[in-house]
């Protein structure tokens, strides 16, 4: 899979784990992938798409997640 159509990022082998938060049958998984790169899926449908985020991107969204920054009023 290519990231910014820069960078090859194998997902073969990677390793899901449902993300802890993930209520009933809602299911998110993350996987720590090469060189640092973090991949997104539905864990309800496990060959669907993807989303895969470099490390400053994930580094950005995880301070936002800790600052509040997604927090609803």
């Amino acid at each position: 899979m290519s990231v910014n159509g820069r960078t090859n990022v194998d997902l073969d082998g990677a390793t899901w784990l449902k993300a802890g938060d993930s209520p009933g049958s809602d299911s998110v998984e993350v996987a720590l992938l090469a060189d640092g790169h973090v991949g997104l899926r539905n864990g309800n449908d496990p060959d669907g798409h993807v989303l895969v985020f470099t490390p400053g991107e994930w580094a950005a969204f995880t301070a936002g997640v800790q600052d509040g920054e997604f927090d609803r009023p």
